[in-house]
């Protein structure tokens, strides 16, 4: 059999993050796209060393192998998240893909031992910080430090901020972050200790890579511009659309969701319904607000993003691994959420609070106050209308072993509401603590 270009080259499936997975068709041209236009931008090179811990069945991880494949980037190959940091101390990466969960957990890993080391050190880590995101703030602006400025940067990075690049093999040129949106908070949390992330963005359907973030053209609170060859346009209701080689053929054996997918406009080009909401800014980077199919629309008609609530949260507590906002045909909005047992634990303990393991940490009123403490701060800063009335802790964390999670660590909203509906609906009849 002949291959062509537009042959079939991979059927990978979407992760069902709002309903069930379906079988993306992607052909070889797609992929041979993907590289090549990775290469156009001169991101990476030979020269330059990945280290690659993605789930390899991941479409974010089959683009990151495309590049090393096209470019003949060295590459590590390792799956051990716990050992992560270990590995890439010992084989010093230039730059690794991930999502956003693993620079979470190191933001709040590199903040905890701070304030762990003691007031001098925590205060020290404070000033270097503070000095970073001075320097942080003119860089986004294309600017360099200068004068006293420059000096005082110089100083944080001995001090601090070398210790924090060594953490990660002390090479590390950029992070690419992908599968979910980063909170900029985070970002600009290791832009100041030096350290790049770039927000990207893509779709299973449109072969992972769809707009980057440069190294030298990022804006925090993006996902950068279109790859060169990718065209996007802002539909009518707010509706993200991409026109390109990467996007797919269609979905395995559904026209149906197919037809719903993908069109074909007058000029005979193939555009995808991406599901996502967001706008594109003068400078041509792409800000994504949230999902088309997530929006909570209230028994009362109000229109909440669940995306707001819920990278407000994550991205401000370490007690919190994940939460979902529920509240769609709802009277108002609650939250399920899974408490991070590291973080609350050792919070327990400098309570004297004599609980180990998450069930009976998740089920301790003390931890259930702390928890509320941290939702009312976030209620605090959004409309009446899109605060959360009541939480549940739930008793075990979410995993990708029992379907709650997709290989990119992504809550999938529709296994997580009908496996606890009991708790959810308790919540609208008054039953529920």
């Amino acid at each position: 059999m002949d291959i062509s270009p537009d042959s079939l080259a991979t059927l990978m499936y979407t992760s069902g993050t709002t309903g069930e997975p379906k079988g993306v068709m992607l052909s070889h041209d797609a992929w041979v796209y993907e590289a090549a236009a990775v290469d156009a931008m001169g991101l990476v090179s030979p020269a330059d060393k990945q280290f690659l811990f993605l789930p390899l069945s991941h479409v974010f991880a089959k683009v990151m192998q495309v590049i090393f494949i096209r470019l003949g980037v060295p590459t590590v190959v390792d799956g051990d998240t716990d050992a992560l940091l270990d590995n890439m101390a010992a084989t010093r990466p230039t730059w690794m893909g991930a999502v956003p969960a693993v620079f979470e957990k190191a933001w709040y890993r590199i903040r905890a031992q701070a304030r762990e080391g003691g007031r001098a050190r925590q205060q020290l880590f404070k000033w270097a910080v503070g000095v970073g995101r001075e320097v942080s703030r003119l860089r986004q602006e294309r600017q360099e430090p200068t004068g006293l400025l420059r000096l005082r940067y110089a100083l944080a990075d001995r001090l601090v901020f070398r210790k924090v690049k060594e953490l990660f093999g002390g090479r590390i040129r950029f992070f690419v972050s992908g599968a979910a949106p980063l909170p900029r908070e985070i970002a600009e949390f290791f832009h100041a200790c030096d350290l790049l992330i770039l927000e990207g963005y893509g779709l299973t359907e449109s072969c992972a890579a769809s707009c980057f973030n440069a190294p030298e053209d990022f804006v925090f609170g993006t996902v950068g511009k279109p790859l060169p060859g990718t065209d996007i346009r802002i539909d009518e209701d707010g509706e993200i659309l991409l026109s390109g080689r990467g996007v797919m053929q269609g979905y395995y054996l559904r026209p149906e969701d197919t037809e719903q997918a993908l069109f074909t406009d007058d000029q005979d080009r193939t555009w995808l319904r991406t599901g996502d909401i967001g706008t594109q800014l003068p400078s041509g980077h792409v800000r994504i607000t949230d999902r088309k199919k997530e929006i909570i629309i209230t028994s009362g008609g109000k229109n909440i993003a669940p995306a707001r609530f819920q990278n407000l949260l994550k991205g401000r507590s370490p007690y919190v691994s994940h939460v979902l906002l529920h509240g769609d045909h709802r009277p108002y909005c609650v939250a399920l959420i899974v408490i991070d047992e590291e973080h609350v634990g050792r919070w327990a303990r400098a309570q004297g609070i004599e609980a180990t393991g998450y069930p009976n940490l998740a089920a301790r009123p003390e931890v259930e106050a702390l928890i509320q403490a941290e939702v009312d701060a976030v209620n605090a800063e959004l409309a009446s209308h899109a605060t959360v009335r009541k939480i549940a802790l739930l008793p075990e964390p979410f995993t990708v072993a029992d379907g709650s999670l997709t290989p990119s660590l992504k809550v999938k909203r529709r296994v997580v509401e009908e496996r606890y509906r009991h708790i959810l609906d308790a919540f609208y009849e008054g039953t529920a603590r």
